[in-house]
């Protein structure tokens, strides 16, 4: 396995910081691009990129503006078209840079699965397929109509205000190291802006709403004990998509499957639909 760091310039000249893991495999088959979630980081990940590496897969990421390396103010956006904007320059710079390797995918994880899915409605991109794990189009719980009320209004009148994302830690996975890890990372963070919550909320609906018109292939992944983002919702987009949607729903395990106990499995289904289609896009 070979690592890499590099930097894209988003459209305003922000500096996006990205990294690869690329596998020295004879003949890779394809680049798996990686979209990270809310107050993480793409570092966070290294473990699925030694394991596409294996199989014969680069692994590409970014840390989103406002997280990890990236620049920006921590945990807030002028945009969700603009997040989207910089999605696509991550694309076009990926194929660029792996230009011999015709097969991409696009991967997210909660935040950064509700991005990929939003990517393929409302944008264009050849890409194999997409993987969206525990995608946040719902919250596994009502938060107070006070707050949502006050989100509205901050939006409109101090959009780059951030507060606390007050994120249920021990909700993220069993395995008490992850958890541990989360909590000692020093480019982790908790700041989520008035702008990225409202933001957060309406791309979660506009996906739910949109789900029948989604075309690319795409492999849904969810615990069922998710106490963050709401596994129904998940099943909700599944059941309203066409038939080249796979739902599989993950008993027992909370929001980070691929860091969860049992995390083995995820990943082995996760590449193993890959290869199938990476054959069916060939």
């Amino acid at each position: 396995m070979k690592h890499i760091n590099y930097q894209i310039h988003s459209s305003e000249n922000l500096k996006l910081f990205g990294r690869a893991w690329l596998s020295e495999k004879p003949d890779p088959k394809g680049v798996v691009n990686l979209i990270h979630g809310l107050g993480e980081h793409s570092g966070r990940y290294h473990h699925i990129g030694d394991a596409l590496n294996e199989a014969g897969y680069h692994l590409a990421a970014i840390d989103l503006r406002g997280h990890g390396l990236s620049d920006g103010k921590r945990g807030d956006i002028p945009s969700f078209e603009r997040v989207l904007d910089d999605v696509g320059l991550f694309l076009q710079d990926s194929q660029r840079r792996f230009g011999n390797l015709q097969t991409h995918f696009l991967y997210g994880h909660s935040l950064g699965a509700n991005i990929v899915v939003n990517f393929g409605l409302r944008r264009s991109a050849e890409l194999a397929g997409i993987i969206a794990t525990s995608p946040s189009f719902r919250l596994a719980f009502d938060p107070p109509k006070l707050t949502l009320f006050m989100g509205k209004i901050l939006a409109k009148i101090s959009p780059s205000f951030t507060m606390n994302n007050n994120l249920e830690l021990d909700a993220l996975s069993r395995d008490q190291a992850i958890v541990q890890a989360y909590k000692d990372d020093v480019y982790v963070h908790n700041r989520i802006s008035a702008k990225l919550a409202m933001s957060l909320f309406e791309s979660g609906q506009y996906a739910l709403d949109h789900a029948h018109e989604f075309t690319l292939p795409l492999l849904l992944m969810h615990g069922t004990e998710d106490r963050i983002g709401s596994s129904k919702a998940t099943q909700e987009f599944a059941d309203k998509a066409y038939e080249n949607v796979e739902l599989v729903l993950w008993e027992g395990y909370y929001h980070e499957t691929h860091n969860d106990i049992g995390k083995e499995k995820v990943i082995a289904k996760l590449i193993t639909w890959i290869d199938e289609q990476t054959v069916a896009y060939q």
